[in-house]
């Protein structure tokens, strides 16, 4: 069985190359709830559409993680993101881990354009 921490950097390994799907597959749960700014998800449908929001809403993104906890069950990942045309300074996302899976994420970041 993997560590909360395996998981979390496999997740955030796929997360940077853009693998979604493979991401989803091997690190979240089907019956996965995400608790985030634009409201509640749920499952897999629900973190692909997050996914495509940020990506809409923010393209071509470089992503930096900047602290990262985990004990036991629970991590915490503090994050900024860059683009031409925005930036993302306040990202922070906790995430409990069961049996090898994500079952719960938290996500917070706010958007600000840059002139």
């Amino acid at each position: 069985m993997r560590t909360t921490e395996e998981v979390l950097k496999d997740h955030l390994e796929l997360s940077k190359k853009g693998s979604i799907e493979e991401d989803l597959q091997k690190n979240f749960s089907k019956d996965l709830i995400l608790l985030t700014t634009h409201g509640i998800y749920k499952g897999h449908e629900g973190l692909r559409e997050l996914n495509k929001m940020l990506i809409k809403d923010f393209p071509e993104a470089e992503f930096n993680y900047i602290n990262f906890l985990s004990e036991d069950e629970i991590a915490f990942l503090e994050w900024t993101a860059y683009s031409d045309s925005s930036q993302i300074d306040d990202g922070a996302d906790s995430y409990i881990v069961r049996e090898g899976l994500i079952i719960a994420q938290t996500i917070h970041y706010t958007i600000r354009k840059i002139n």
